[in-house]
């Protein structure tokens, strides 16, 4: 007799980034779900890196998340103040590094002036008009967050209620929003 379910996998996670009136921002919800049980409500996805300078969300394996942003502020490090040459560089060593091509994980990652999607197929993608999701329900975040882009609502406040018109389709999102912001160039 064969067992034809499918493995167990993580999910639980949106991630939504919008850049609009001079702020940028990435929000984060906070579920984390093991096949149909949600383990965790409050996990932190969104973070400040390289002092506060840079502010980053993923969506993917926890612990394949935090080696990223370890990586990330390393190459961060490296390259201070230019983050798409850090992003390219963590890229290249996530598609070529036998460890991290492994690592399922996407990240959002932005400064005051960049926004960039970073995926272990080696993409570091800036996304168009600014706004970009990511994630089990990150496709209606960003629907929601498109849909809104003209409302008028500044960047942290467009980015809450995309995220709870997501929480409120996607079974693998809540409402416990995470917020990071920076002051934007653009």
């Amino acid at each position: 007799m064969s067992d034809n379910r499918e493995p167990t996998t993580w999910h639980g996670t949106t991630i939504l980034m919008v850049r609009k009136g001079g702020k940028v921002v990435i929000a984060g919800d906070g579920q984390v779900s093991l096949g149909q049980t949600v383990i965790k409500n409050t996990a932190r996805k969104v973070r400040p890196l390289a002092r506060g300078e840079v502010i980053a969300g993923f969506a993917g394996a926890t612990a394949d998340a935090f080696t990223l942003f370890e990586r990330l502020e390393a190459k961060l490090e490296q390259y201070p103040g230019q983050l798409l040459r850090a992003c390219v560089e963590l890229a290249k060593d996530w598609r070529t590094d036998r460890y991290l091509r492994r690592l399922e994980a996407m990240m959002l990652v932005a400064d005051k002036e960049v926004s960039l999607v970073l995926t272990g197929t080696g993409d570091v993608l800036e996304p168009e008009g600014g706004v970009m999701g990511i994630g089990s329900g990150g496709n209606y975040a960003l629907a929601a967050a498109r849909a809104l882009e003209d409302v008028d609502m500044d960047a942290e406040a467009l980015a809450r209620k995309a995220m709870a018109i997501a929480a409120d389709i996607c079974v693998y999102t809540n409402g416990n929003v995470l917020v990071e912001t920076l002051e934007s160039t653009k």
